[in-house]
């Protein structure tokens, strides 16, 4: 069971950092774009991407936090920094970048608020955050994947049988 935790923990938390690392290419793409571009794509962002992002981080943390139930040793301090990253994705997300979403759905396309840029960058600042803490918490999932030594069940060795 707890390598089928550990499968959908990699595959939560490394679709939703992908995820993340587009949103970030496109809205950097946008920079060089005025106030009526960078709403309307905004406008559309918001449309469903908040959805994918619900169901690929709500299930990245709790696989996360199922596994470092399950793991031991130095496995579950690692996996409990991916944890502690998915929590900061959470935390920045729910504190900056939702309160914000909210705010420019409301924008016009045709009439943006005169600090859109201001807006822009700090959100643009909080996804960079977010973004970075959850490739470190995909990094750090995947490294401990790749060192975990699943338990070994006491063999007698088949010499031993023949004596």
């Amino acid at each position: 069971m707890a390598r089928v935790v550990r499968g959908l923990s990699l595959l939560f938390s490394g679709v939703f950092a992908g995820f993340l690392v587009c949103v970030l290419v496109l809205e950097n793409s946008l920079r060089g774009f005025g106030a009526s571009v960078y709403t309307q794509v905004r406008l559309v962002e918001l449309d469903s991407l908040d959805r994918l992002a619900s169901v690929t981080l709500t299930p990245a943390i709790v696989t996360s936090v199922a596994l470092a139930i399950w793991a031991r040793g130095n496995d579950r301090r690692v996996v409990l920094v991916a944890v502690a990253l998915l929590v900061v994705v959470f935390a920045t997300t729910l504190a900056i970048n939702l309160p914000i979403n909210s705010d420019q759905s409301a924008w016009s396309v045709h009439n943006p608020p005169a600090d859109w840029a201001a807006v822009r960058d700090r959100w643009q600042l909080a996804h960079l955050i977010r973004t970075t803490a959850a490739l470190l918490a995909f990094g750090t999932l995947t490294a401990s994947a790749l060192t975990h030594r699943a338990p070994t069940k006491h063999r007698t060795p088949p010499t031993a049988v023949l004596a």
